[in-house]
């Protein structure tokens, strides 16, 4: 990919002027934003504010959506999940993935998101871009399975090893939250040999994604925003399900 930043542009290039923020926050572990159209979309919080901030929190209300997701460009990591919380309150409005051809995810429970692959995965070299802990048990045939992650723990690859070991794996899931910290590029560029999904609440839900070598598509959408964001302005983990759906969109 000769320009980095093609896939943001993208992203932020279809959204009019004229479609406001309506409310947006920072819960414990989830920035939120909420558009004047219904849409309510979500992305990791990754407390890294080295880098000052271009809007303050308490200004992003009331603003042109399409301003706020361009803070998903910033080196401020806080501040780019709010601007990719922006950019998924666009892609992820209801109706507008009903019109992508979106369809619901058999399982609609985020624990149970590598299940549905324990059987393609088989004798298979998979890797995980991001920890998850339920991901070993859902995939006990593989060959070999690779975790990598920012912050590693015990058993996982620092995430500098995704140049060493992707380009050779058979499988590899990807979280949504690559894309608030830029790796996102880079990432979908060594897995391009692998049969690649993209996973989480933080996966916009734009389906051109497939042309940059995502064969799968799993993003999260919300039907009851309004309920949905007090959730995550509490701080509450649970009752996601109740308010949205994990929704999945494969190459036509």
């Amino acid at each position: 990919m000769s320009d980095a930043w093609e896939i943001y542009d993208r992203l932020i290039e279809p959204i009019p002027a004229g479609v406001r923020v309506d409310s947006a926050g920072v819960g414990e572990k989830w920035c939120w934003v909420l558009s004047s159209e219904g849409g309510l979309g979500v992305a990791l919080k990754m407390p890294l504010t080295t880098r000052p901030a271009r809007l303050p929190l308490t200004e992003l209300t009331g603003r042109d959506l399409r301003e706020v997701a361009q803070l998903a460009k910033s080196w401020n990591f806080l501040e780019a999940g709010l601007g990719m919380a922006a950019i998924n309150a666009w892609w992820g409005q209801p109706e507008r993935v009903a019109a992508h051809g979106y369809q619901p995810c058999v399982e609609n429970n985020w624990a149970r998101t590598f299940h549905a692959f324990q059987d393609q995965t088989a004798g298979k070299r998979v890797a995980i871009i991001g920890h998850f802990p339920f991901a070993p048990a859902a995939l006990p045939h593989v060959a070999e399975l690779a975790i990598l992650e920012r912050f590693p723990v015990a058993g996982d690859y620092p995430d500098p090893a995704s140049e060493y070991l992707l380009p050779a794996m058979d499988y590899v899931f990807i979280t949504g939250s690559v894309f608030v910290n830029k790796t996102a590029p880079r990432l979908l560029e060594l897995s391009r040999a692998a049969h690649t999904v993209l996973v989480g609440p933080s996966t916009p839900a734009a389906p051109w994604l497939h042309e940059y070598g995502v064969d799968e598509l799993t993003a999260f959408v919300t039907h009851s925003p309004a309920p949905m964001s007090r959730i995550l302005e509490s701080g509450v983990h649970d009752g996601w399900y109740a308010y949205g759906h994990r929704m999945q969109h494969l190459p036509t």
